[in-house]
């Protein structure tokens, strides 16, 4: 009788991987879902978060206030191996102005550019993934007509240019195989009224960077990039736009699943995109948006068209 052999199954490891996430600052939103996935899936996980926001993140850490977020499912506590300084609008330390660096947030933080941030993780060690969980736009609340050359070019300088940037300083110093993520927003491709001040415009250069990118350092290094293009998500950052829960509602409606997205989908993702097993994806947008991208028109509305039975 000739005995089966067992089949293995797939999953996600990360066992002996460094990862690093740039862009957390608590514990509501991506960064810190796609975090807690990496670190699920075996990786040691360091975070970079902005400097005004640091020490409130350091002390709610301290004082447990996201324990609960934390939490593992095998009991134990997630906990990052390094928590950097990071003002991704700046390349270098010469270039920040002398009123920034001498600001109390800030001066005694050293290097916290996108170069320092570099320094600093080749020095402990390195890091085979790096996640941009960055965004900020000034200006968002403008339409596009009214926003400033400086507001529109800030967007695209924190939203988008700072991928270009982690890549450039990163790839070089990372073991080769690398794998790099970044978050972009259907207003990429479709227009979102009152997601404005060249906020769209940053997450369309995101997309398209992530090409190019995707080819330049795959050639150079042999590192892969992808972007993930979540559905609305009510996270500290998407609540001051203002009107995420009404965005919410809408795609939840009109979805081929009628349910708003998860972090921890993304979290699950973004795992995925980090791991062995998609080691033939690079250049990609991937969408988690329970399909809304696919849709074309609002089935929502008075006379639409009839729902598959």
């Amino acid at each position: 009788m000739i005995q089966a052999t067992p089949l293995r199954m797939l999953h996600i490891d990360l066992a002996g991987k460094r990862a690093l996430v740039a862009g957390v600052a608590d514990d509501g939103g991506f960064g810190f879902a796609i975090a807690k996935a990496l670190a699920r899936a075996g990786a040691t996980v360091s975070v970079a978060t902005w400097p005004p926001a640091l020490g409130i993140f350091k002390t709610m850490l301290e004082r447990g206030k996201f324990d609960e977020s934390l939490a593992m499912p095998d009991g134990s506590k997630l906990s990052f191996a390094k928590i950097y300084p990071l003002d991704a609008e700046y390349d270098q330390l010469d270039l920040v102005p002398a009123e920034l660096r001498e600001n109390r947030r800030y001066r005694d933080l050293g290097d916290f550019t996108i170069s320092g941030l570099a320094a600093a993780v080749q020095a402990d060690g390195g890091t085979d993934i790096v996640v941009h969980a960055l965004a900020n736009g000034s200006e968002v609340k403008k339409p596009l007509l009214e926003t400033s050359r400086k507001g529109y070019l800030s967007a695209l300088s924190a939203s988008a240019y700072s991928m270009v940037s982690l890549v450039s300083k990163l790839g070089p110093v990372m073991p080769k195989g690398g794998a790099f993520i970044s978050l972009s927003y259907m207003a990429a491709e479709r227009v979102i009224p009152g997601y404005g001040g060249g906020m769209s415009s940053a997450k369309a250069a995101l997309e398209s960077d992530t090409r190019v990118l995707a080819y330049e350092a795959g050639r150079a290094w042999g590192h892969r990039v992808n972007t993930i293009s979540a559905g609305p998500y009510a996270s500290r950052a998407a609540s001051a736009i203002g009107f995420i829960d009404q965005m919410i509602d809408y795609t939840t409606r009109n979805a081929p699943l009628p349910e708003p997205i998860t972090a921890e989908e993304v979290g699950a993702t973004a795992a995925f995109l980090c791991s062995p097993l998609a080691s033939g994806i690079t250049g990609s947008t991937v969408y988690v948006d329970k399909g809304y991208q696919a849709m074309g028109i609002a089935i929502d509305r008075e006379g639409a068209l009839s729902k598959p039975s």
